[in-house]
């Protein structure tokens, strides 16, 4: 994962309540462990049976390429708990994303995947929907907290501890455990006279 501090980020929106995880990535990109999965992000939402894609879909629009900032409906991410979906997003480019609500399995798999999953009111929302459909620029700045709004408006998050660590450091799971390894090793061989 890359590391988050500050960034500017042109944003996208998807207006749309209760977007579950099957939609975010449709069940048949699930049989495989590679995350490169950009091509199934919103794959039935975004392409058309023949894979060519649907011009009215948020994504597709021409001022949407290379958004990384996603501001969704209420209660995004829910259904199912596959990490396939934040893969896909992740692959896709998304760096950030603004919902009232996300599931909180999806929020999780968010943190731990390079994603800062960014919770706002409904007022704010609104106003950052409206700069979305817009693909206008948002800052987020995570080590304060804070987004800043195309408008200046400028809200602080709430983030955990820990996630919030590891997104700053660019850590998931297996790199957060791996930077320990100097430590443990160091440990392992002041005990080795005592096992000899």
């Amino acid at each position: 994962m890359d590391p988050i501090t500050i960034f500017k980020g042109k944003s996208v929106g998807i207006p749309i309540d209760n977007i579950d995880t099957d939609q975010i990535t449709p069940a048949r990109y699930l049989k495989g462990t590679s995350k490169q999965l950009a091509h199934a992000f919103f794959a039935d939402w975004r392409l058309n049976p023949d894979g060519t894609p649907k011009a009215e879909f948020p994504l597709n629009k021409p001022g949407a390429q290379g958004a990384s900032i996603l501001v969704a409906g209420d209660n995004y991410g829910c259904g199912s708990s596959r990490e396939h979906a934040v893969w896909a997003a992740y692959s896709y480019g998304i760096r950030a994303l603004i919902s009232t609500s996300i599931a909180d399995i999806h929020r999780n798999n968010c943190e731990k995947n390079g994603i800062i999953p960014i919770l706002v009111d409904a007022a704010v929302r609104a106003e950052a929907m409206a700069a979305a459909e817009k693909n206008l620029e948002f800052t987020i700045d995570l080590p304060n907290q804070t987004l800043t709004l195309p408008s200046g408006k400028k809200v602080g998050f709430p983030i955990d501890p820990f996630p919030k660590k590891c997104l700053l450091q660019g850590l998931d799971d297996l790199g957060y455990l791996q930077s320990h390894l100097p430590k443990v090793v160091d440990h392992e061989k002041r005990r080795e006279p005592a096992r000899a």
